[in-house]
């Protein structure tokens, strides 16, 4: 009879114990629920952007951050560290900083762009060796458009097969001129004159610039912008062709439309 009281209150201990990991088990995992609906109930309110000029900030929030759960701190989080970055035209790469859990900072590292070409009815824009780096059907603001290049068939992430590649490097140099000075060009018409020798026409809103050859760019643009805010609102054709470094008093003409 006493072995028999003893089973019978080792199996009532048992049973107290298993009722007490029971009840430790759904503390932890209300806890653990909660802790959960708290951490995804916070989400992001504060964004900033830096690195950015192809896209507005607004832009590159909605690319970036255009997820249904994108704005869920936690989902945020893992998707930055854990997932692969979005691919987004003319952004070589992007990363998430978190300043706290409800303020981030979106860092952008554009694609190089120096200007395209128009091919097979898209744009293919290339970088400042020469490089195709990507292909859109619109034209990008403050990039030249490049006519009058001979080339052959195009690759992404190849060199623009151009016929002559001293004249591509000529146009390579304009461009990083341009650049240098930030002189936006809407489109750069390289063409053979009379002579043969290839010359350069830029065409910046209602004003064409006669630049003539490729012969003393930096000068030459240099006069151009200091030229551009006198020309603005007008219309017509301004001759840079004429162009004499020893000249230290030059005058210029402007023919108007």
């Amino acid at each position: 009879m006493r072995r028999r009281r003893g089973y019978a209150g080792y199996g009532y201990r048992r049973r107290r114990r298993g009722k007490k990991v029971l009840a430790v088990a759904g503390i932890l995992l209300g806890i653990l629920l909660l802790l959960a609906a708290l951490v995804f109930a916070v989400r992001i309110k504060e964004i900033k952007v830096t690195g950015n000029s192809h896209y507005t900030e607004e832009q590159v929030i909605d690319l970036v951050l255009g997820g249904k759960w994108s704005r869920n701190s936690a989902f945020c989080y893992y998707e930055n560290r854990f997932r692969e970055h979005k691919s987004i035209p003319f952004i070589e790469e992007y990363k998430i900083e978190f300043k706290s859990p409800t303020k981030i900072e979106i860092v952008v590292f554009e694609k190089s762009v120096v200007g395209y070409v128009s091919y097979m009815s898209s744009y293919m824009y290339f970088d400042k060796d020469g490089i195709i780096v990507e292909s859109s059907v619109e034209q990008l603001p403050g990039v030249p458009w490049i006519t009058g290049l001979d080339f052959g068939h195009i690759i992404l992430h190849q060199p623009l097969p151009v016929a002559d590649p001293d004249t591509f490097g000529e146009i390579l140099n304009l461009t990083q001129v341009l650049s240098v000075h930030e002189v936006k060009v809407d489109k750069v018409d390289y063409h053979s004159s009379m002579a043969g020798a290839g010359e350069i026409r830029l065409h910046i809103g209602d004003v064409v610039v006669e630049l003539g050859d490729s012969e003393d760019l930096d000068g030459k643009v240099t006069e151009l912008s200091g030229i551009l805010p006198e020309l603005s609102g007008l219309s017509g054709t301004l001759y840079l062709d004429t162009y004499d470094e020893t000249n230290s008093t030059p005058t210029y003409t402007f023919k108007k439309k």
